[in-house]
């Protein structure tokens, strides 16, 4: 159990590192702001601070999300622990990404209060300026796409079960 255990915490080290490592790249190589174009308008890097959560929401509220993410990674590192022993590597594999994206942003919110975001979308078609994002936001977004899936197919099987239990009753 513990090296199987070892290779989701190895995921979720690889994630920070990659997540640390840009964030580094961008605060070392472009000014607050600066923005460089990748497709068109369409996909930019910009190096900008986030002092609040997704989409900007609850701005200066430090603590709040130290405190959050110290909970959420406890409960996190619980469930990989159990889905681990349930040998669902899916489940693992999601949680393993949710780990690593919270640590990755939890880093830069207890050392410097903000987080370093730089994946820049603008959808012209509608004149929609997606909010600005950074690896451990695109790892906890996989993540979370993959939970809410593995439930679906659990979901699934434990219906499809209870439909053949029924017929067979």
């Amino acid at each position: 159990m513990r090296n199987k255990m070892g290779i989701y915490l190895l995921i979720s080290l690889l994630v920070i590192i990659i997540d640390a490592a840009t964030k580094w790249w961008i605060k070392s190589e472009m000014n607050y702001g600066e923005s460089i174009q990748v497709i068109g308008d369409f996909f930019r890097i910009t190096s900008h601070r986030n002092l609040g959560a997704a989409f900007g929401i609850l701005q200066n509220q430090r603590l709040f999300f130290i405190i959050i993410t110290i909970v959420i990674v406890i409960g996190i590192v619980w469930f990989l622990r159990k889905s681990v022993q349930e040998q669902n590597k899916f489940l693992s594999f999601a949680l393993s990404l949710l780990l690593g994206g919270a640590i990755g942003n939890f880093i830069d919110r207890a050392t410097t209060g903000e987080v370093v975001d730089f994946f820049d979308f603008y959808f012209a078609f509608i004149d929609y300026h997606f909010p600005i994002f950074n690896i451990a936001d695109c790892a906890i977004v996989i993540g979370v796409c993959m939970l809410i899936l593995d439930n679906l197919l659990l979901w699934r099987k434990e219906k499809k079960e209870s439909v053949m239990k029924h017929e067979q009753s």
